[in-house]
């Protein structure tokens, strides 16, 4: 028999292979926890959800001095150096206070989009969460979302939505995707009107449509309604903004749209008024009326599917 080699296309295996074992070539696959300093770490860029010193914050500190860490945050390389950090800002400052040096970490590469999405997709997840942080977050995913080729419309009216996008956002946020939009929307509001939607002073729907206005128009709103220290209406609001689409909104039109007398009580529906300082303890700490009014609104549903399943 000759010396030839006999058959093609034979693989060799890597030379790592030939001293390594098959357990350390699988754990080389996995991502590692790390121990990394905080002064390595980097917030995300335009990070939308904010870290406050508020109860929870303080019962997370607590906590990390008791048991430390439980979850590894999530950071990526930083071209420029250290790592910036995906998942785990509250985490980074809780340890902070908590006077740590360094926090777990498992570092992983990523593109921007897939660190959007991610970023969003592990703070959502959180109990209290302000409308103008929805409002950043499930922009800056939708546009990821683009970025990655999906399929994007958020131009639709509220009721008209098409967007398939919107529906997978809001699927994962646990919102439909009319309440994505409405979110969305409110990156159209000034400041202030967005801090009077966090603080519950403005709803949600009203603000929706004020966010239609211009930014010279919504300072004349703005001006007003601190003036009379007052808010408006779903009504007042949009037609607001049907005079604003006129080309007709000034400071007379605002003043006469918000004090038009209202219908008769007795032409009116009935309406249960319930003030916020007297169901507010039953609600956790820093929730907004919106919040609320869903609460009491889920709890009144099941009610009626018990109530309904006790009368088969």
């Amino acid at each position: 028999m000759s010396g030839k080699l006999y058959g093609k296309n034979i693989d060799l295996p890597p030379l790592d292979n030939l001293f390594s074992s098959e357990s350390d070539r699988q754990d080389a696959k996995l991502e590692k926890v790390q121990n990394l300093r905080l002064d390595e770490l980097f917030p995300f860029r335009e990070h939308p959800f904010r870290v406050r010193d508020d109860e929870e914050m303080d019962k997370m500190v607590e906590s990390i001095r008791e048991y430390g860490i439980l979850t590894p945050a999530i950071v990526r390389p930083r071209p420029e150096g250290g790592y910036e950090l995906v998942s785990g800002h509250r985490r980074h400052h809780g340890c902070a206070r908590a006077g740590l040096e360094t926090m777990p970490c498992i570092v992983r590469e990523m593109d921007d989009d897939t660190a959007v999405i991610l970023m969003v997709d592990s703070n959502c997840q959180r109990e209290h969460i302000l409308p103008s942080e929805k409002a950043k977050a499930y922009k800056m995913k939708l546009e990821a979302m683009k970025h990655q080729g999906k399929r994007l419309d958020i131009t639709s009216s509220q009721v008209g939505m098409k967007s398939q996008t919107l529906d997978v956002v809001g699927k994962e946020a646990g919102e439909s995707r009319n309440q994505v939009h409405r979110f969305i929307r409110l990156n159209e509001l000034i400041p202030e009107l967005l801090d009077m939607v966090d603080e519950g002073h403005l709803k949600l729907t009203p603000a929706v449509e004020l966010s239609a206005l211009s930014p010279d128009e919504q300072e004349q709103v703005l001006e007003y309604l601190e003036c009379m220290e007052c808010t408006p209406s779903l009504s007042q609001a949009q037609k607001l903004k049907a005079a604003s689409k006129k080309a007709t909104l000034s400071p007379e039109i605002i003043q006469s749209i918000m004090t038009a007398q209202p219908p008769s009580v007795s032409a009116r529906e009935p309406q249960v008024r319930l003030s916020v300082s007297r169901i507010e303890r039953f609600f956790p700490k820093g929730y907004t009326v919106e919040q609320m009014e869903s609460q009491i609104l889920r709890m009144l549903e099941a009610l009626e599917r018990n109530r309904m399943h006790e009368g088969r």
